[in-house]
């Protein structure tokens, strides 16, 4: 059966003074991917494409050689577009990701919309999707947690702010094509 697997990047060093964009994978994160590795192995990806971003582009790519599989990045599969917005408090960034989530055409937060970063994604996923993905293949892609809720709630995987809570660092989700109907979440990879 043919299928996607939305992966959330595993945990980066966060360096206040650093955009998120350009964060890369703490010491904790990298172990990660071990385990990670093993729960996607029944899934059996033929492929792993993942966002330009470092920390998603260095999980894909550990991803990729512990299953032994081609790794790609593409194009807008990027987080939310924040780029613009300084390092929030914890919960000050947890309250505004909350109005992101539950108001999608209003610009709360960064230099996008919450529904203008969900069009984004789900055109690139659909890019990767005809690039890499057979009739009979499983396709990975390594993206962010924001874009992942949101296409998550679209194809009736829940509500995108509660599965943005939930989905930890790493965290996957396997959809079936082409309907893209929820299979399976795994909110969080011990």
């Amino acid at each position: 059966m043919s299928k996607v697997i939305l992966i959330k990047h595993a945990a980066p060093e966060v360096i206040a003074e650093v955009p998120a964009e350009h964060w890369r994978l703490s010491e904790k994160g990298r172990a990660s991917c071990a385990p990670l590795t093993e729960a996607l192995r029944p899934h059996a990806p033929s492929v792993i494409v993942a966002s330009g971003e470092p920390k998603a582009r260095e999980t894909g790519e550990l991803l990729a050689r512990h299953v032994g599989v081609p790794f790609h990045t593409a194009a807008n599969l990027h987080e939310h577009d924040r780029g613009n917005v300084p390092h929030l408090r914890s919960g000050e960034f947890i309250s505004l990701m909350e109005v992101l989530l539950r108001k999608p055409d209003q610009l709360v937060l960064g230099r996008e919309t919450a529904a203008g970063a969900l069009k984004r994604f789900r055109n690139a996923l659909d890019d990767v999707l005809e690039q890499y993905g057979g009739d009979d293949k499983a396709v990975a892609v390594v993206s962010h947690g924001t874009v992942i809720a949101l296409l998550l709630e679209q194809v009736g995987g829940g509500g995108a702010f509660d599965v943005w809570r939930a989905m930890k660092l790493p965290s996957f989700a396997v959809l079936r094509r082409p309907d893209l109907s929820v299979e399976e979440r795994t909110d969080q990879i011990r």
